[in-house]
């Protein structure tokens, strides 16, 4: 069973906190937790998929390797967030590969256990559809950022998604290394360097790890002005 700051976490889900009480616990005696090194692999794609997984604590990447070589960043999950809903449930293939980017922890649910939800509760359905339209919605915005906003733009909606406060100065922890992060926003490293140094303007300064954000509403509004003019800056 899990212990209390684990139960709390995976309650607070998007996946699991709409589950009946007796329901989520059921799912979760029926879970197992697990600790990953940094650069540790969780799952291969082309592995048949038999869990949905949840990050308890650090970051998981899942990517693709392309047909010459290259690694291509499909989405960076952090604590809270579930991911494997959509291949699990039919035991298919995963079409990624997923692995920890730092140390992390992750909860496993096996696919057995929330189809049993589903058959004591066909309500709970409706909340893995609710997870899965989640990870649609991600990957829309992420497609909207490619095509629609600069790399300095895109760099700063990363920033505000880091950011625990609406309004005011804000200090923030990179998550992950900046060749990652590049690759996350899709991005060559030396143009997230250059994205960077552009954010100044809007009142970012890098500090190693650290991104110092003077004004969390002005890089807002940096983020969503028109992008020729955020050039242009």
């Amino acid at each position: 069973m899990p212990n209390e700051r684990q139960k709390k976490i995976a309650q607070n889900s998007l996946l699991l906190k709409s589950f009946p009480e007796e329901i989520r616990d059921m799912v979760l005696s029926m879970s197992s937790w697990r600790d990953y090194d940094r650069g540790e692999t969780l799952f291969l794609q082309g592995e048949t998929a038999q869990a949905i997984h949840i990050v308890m604590d650090g970051w998981v990447k899942l990517y693709r390797i392309s047909p010459n070589g290259g690694e291509a960043i499909v989405n960076v999950f952090a604590k809270g967030e579930s991911f494997g809903e959509a291949v699990a449930f039919r035991s298919l293939a995963y079409p990624v590969s997923a692995e920890a980017v730092t140390s992390c922890e992750v909860m496993r649910i096996p696919s057995s256990a929330l189809l049993e939800a589903m058959r004591k509760d066909p309500e709970i359905a409706v909340s893995m559809i609710a997870s899965t339209f989640a990870h649609l919605h991600s990957l829309v915005s992420q497609l909207e950022q490619l095509k629609a906003h600069t790399g300095p733009q895109r760099v700063a909606e990363f920033l505000l998604e880091l950011c625990e406060r609406e309004t005011g100065s804000c200090v923030v922890t990179l998550p992950y290394d900046k060749f990652l992060i590049a690759g996350r926003l899709g991005m060559k490293p030396e143009s997230l360097s250059r994205s960077f140094a552009r954010l100044k303007v809007a009142g970012v300064r890098i500090n190693r790890n650290h991104a110092e954000i003077e004004d969390v509403e002005r890089l807002r509004a940096y983020s969503e002005e028109d992008p020729v003019e955020a050039w242009h800056k």
